[in-house]
């Protein structure tokens, strides 16, 4: 699994014109499952996305999770973080699930986050869709699961 997180002041998501999904200070995590990812792997990520201390304190030290400061977060699908172009200019997927086996994994992911008690939502799986985000920092971090490694 690989995971794009960027702490953000405000993101939302439209599927065709309509928003499904926005969210206020928090985080926004797009979301690529691989072939070789394993389901006990989701509640692996989704701790260390809800523990991972990239909020500032008093001091202006990144020393907060999302957890400390109640934040929002915005989970959206996207197959393309595994996009290999080492064979040429146009990107080859064959590393990134097959959708019999990544929308599970993302479903899952969404309620694994659900159990914090912190506000989720989430883009829709398959779908086309219009993300918009402000940056806070600008801070972005790339995860990959344990297994990846």
């Amino acid at each position: 699994m690989k995971l794009i997180i960027q702490r953000v002041k405000k993101a939302s998501v439209k599927v065709g014109g309509k928003i499904v999904g926005q969210i206020e200070p928090g985080l926004l995590v797009l979301q690529g499952v691989g072939e070789s990812d394993e389901e006990k792997e989701v509640a692996i990520m989704a701790e260390k996305i809800l523990k991972l201390r990239i909020f500032e304190n008093q001091q202006e030290k990144f020393d907060q999770s999302v957890l400390d400061i109640k934040g929002e977060i915005l989970l959206v699908p996207q197959f393309t973080l595994f996009a290999d172009c080492s064979g040429g200019n146009r990107p080859y997927f064959g590393q990134a699930a097959k959708p019999e086996k990544a929308l599970p994994l993302f479903e899952k992911f969404v309620l694994e986050l659900k159990k914090s008690g912190l506000k989720v939502e989430s883009g829709v799986f398959g779908a086309k869709m219009e993300v918009a985000l402000v940056n806070d920092g600008p801070v972005t971090i790339v995860l990959e699961s344990p297994s990846k490694k």
